[in-house]
């Protein structure tokens, strides 16, 4: 339960706090190293009520389930494959495998600087909660705000990709075999829709089976990289190109400077590790989320590389020719299987594993996304916050926040039937709304020392590591943040032109509107424990009272339940 305090009375708690530190102060340190070392459910939830919440959702995914959940949104090698014309005019060969490897150490640097706030303050509000409590007190709310604004933004926008993705893998079998079949926009949109009821279905009325379906997606997306990549060396073979071709070649298309060319090209591997923030929305439904949350953010990027890396140097190894694979009708990623396979059919087996993986990554933005809605909402953040921040009691989801991101996925495919190039400005401004909220934290982190986080927090990046990482991290989200508004080529006419730009600023626009006439009157921002004020560590949020230790009935309703959802 949460309490904000009058000025005065909160200056003498802190004094009364600073007397009895080895009583109260102690229990509430003592209550958070417990739980980073017991995993227990009952003291997860104490610590998650220390820092201002309920809980509310149920801990019942695994380490695996919850990897599987980080991996099938990000679904590297797949997105990999679905948008490699963007690398290969704007830089060839090297540009696809290089720019991986550039875009996930970069992603790394990212990730691991979350990773610390992510073992300090582990709610399913992320970036946006984390912002609140090392900002400057009198921008706290108002950073904290537009953070949380972008980022569910972000989120909302991204969840349309999935059905985007998997429909064109659909519409693109069909013209294989009928290459006399023009596609419509609203066959496109059918299928669309079709992607988002199933996500929608599966994460309403089988949220208890949602941990399994997240680990199946994990094994089948690795089985998947690997029946394709040994596949396709197979039927291929001994007609393979140079190594020279796959790591060094190099295209410029496009019309830009060389080097601002291949530069480009880095989009394609930024697109594709986009969304690792997915375990941080996700965290309150994960047992010793100190521990483990950190672990699988770092380890979803680290397999992203590795099977990109390897996926990428197999098809390319067996691309009969560039140009085709740019200007194929049915896509590169089928040309690609057409000229290793030489069968209509056996290629379209082997599109079955990234299709079925769209409807895994579909699944999983839209669990993640109103993860992000909920807890924004259940801060104020949101319009009819009371609404989105409900979770259901039966379905044990929080069914209204779930339909918020449904809604929108369905309007952006209503934008989609009239403008594809709006559309794709709204999905590429959800990869730049994410980056920039990947960058808030560390960046404040730094500017203020990188003093603002806990000592004793279980994932700590050695110094100077911590400066370097941090700093790498937000000099690529700014460097991607500009390339990603860039138009793809010149000369710049209006069918080519990057309206991303467009489709961020009305983010922004919306975040500024809604923070003056609500945000700045209602929003109250995230709550923290007493103890961390008093270590010096928060400054910006106002505090919440200690919790007690949870009574023995308590402990044995949470183990009760606990048990019964690893039965199921």
């Amino acid at each position: 339960m949460c309490h904000t305090f009058p000025r005065d009375q909160f200056v003498m708690d802190i004094e009364d706090q600073t007397r009895r530190r080895h009583s109260a102060g102690s229990t509430i340190s003592n209550g958070l190293k417990q739980g980073a070392r017991h995993g227990n459910a009952t003291e997860d939830s104490a610590n998650l009520e220390r820092m201002g919440h309920k809980q509310e959702l149920t801990r019942k995914f695994s380490m695996i389930s919850m990897l599987g959940l980080a991996f099938a949104i990000l679904n590297t090698w797949t997105a990999l494959a679905a948008s490699i014309t963007l690398a290969l005019p704007s830089g060839g060969s090297s540009a696809v495998i290089w720019g991986l490897i550039v875009a996930g150490l970069c992603n790394l640097c990212l990730a691991a600087s979350l990773a610390e706030f992510l073992s300090a303050y582990p709610t399913a509000g992320g970036q946006y909660h984390w912002a609140a409590i090392i900002s400057w007190k009198r921008a706290s709310r108002a950073i904290s705000y537009t953070t949380g604004w972008i980022n569910v933004s972000g989120w909302v926008a991204l969840s349309a990709t999935g059905g985007l993705l998997g429909s064109t893998f659909v519409i693109n079998i069909i013209v294989l075999f009928d290459p006399e079949y023009e596609a419509q926009p609203w066959h496109q949109f059918l299928l669309y829709i079709g992607f988002t009821l199933i996500a929608f279905l599966l994460n309403t009325f089988l949220t208890r089976l949602l941990p399994l379906l997240t680990k199946a997606a994990f094994f089948w997306s690795i089985a998947g990289f690997v029946i394709i990549s040994i596949t396709v060396l197979a039927c291929a073979s001994p007609n393979y190109q140079s190594g020279e071709f796959v790591y060094g070649q190099f295209i410029n298309e496009v019309g830009w400077p060389d080097g601002l060319a291949w530069m480009l090209g880095l989009l394609q591997g930024a697109f594709a590790l986009t969304g690792f923030d997915a375990t941080a929305h996700m965290i309150e439904e994960i047992p010793e989320p100190q521990r483990q949350g950190p672990k699988i953010m770092l380890y979803c990027i680290g397999i992203g590389m590795f099977t990109g890396f390897i996926f990428l140097s197999c098809l390319l190894f067996c691309v009969d020719n560039i140009d085709n694979v740019i200007k194929a009708p049915y896509g590169p990623l089928l040309q690609i299987f057409m000229d290793a396979t030489k069968n209509k059919a056996g290629s379209t087996c082997l599109l079955i594993f990234p299709l079925i993986c769209m409807v895994f990554t579909a699944t999983t933005l839209m669990a993640t996304s109103s993860r992000m809605s909920y807890a924004f909402a259940r801060d104020r953040g949101m319009p009819f916050s009371r609404v989105f921040a409900r979770v259901h009691p039966g379905l044990d989801v929080p069914l209204n926040a779930l339909l918020w991101t449904a809604g929108w996925v369905v309007v952006f495919g209503c934008i989609f039937l009239g403008s594809s190039s709006t559309f794709n400005a709204i999905t590429s401004a959800s990869v730049v709304a994410l980056g920039v909220t990947y960058a808030i934290p560390p960046a404040i982190n730094v500017l203020r020392g990188r003093k603002m986080l806990p000592d004793d927090r279980s994932f700590k990046i050695p110094e100077p590591f911590g400066w370097i990482l941090n700093i790498v991290g937000i000099l690529w989200t700014i460097l991607t943040t500009v390339l990603f508004v860039f138009p793809p080529e010149i000369p710049v006419t209006a069918n080519n032109m990057n309206y991303c730009i467009v489709a961020f600023g009305v983010i922004l626009l919306i975040a500024g509107l809604t923070w003056i006439f609500d945000g700045r009157k209602n929003y109250e921002g995230p709550k923290v424990d007493v103890q961390a004020l008093m270590s010096g560590k928060v400054e910006a949020m106002d505090p919440v009272k200690p919790v007690e230790s949870p009574t023995k009935a308590e402990e044995e309703m949470v183990e009760r339940r606990r048990t019964e959802t690893l039965q199921e």
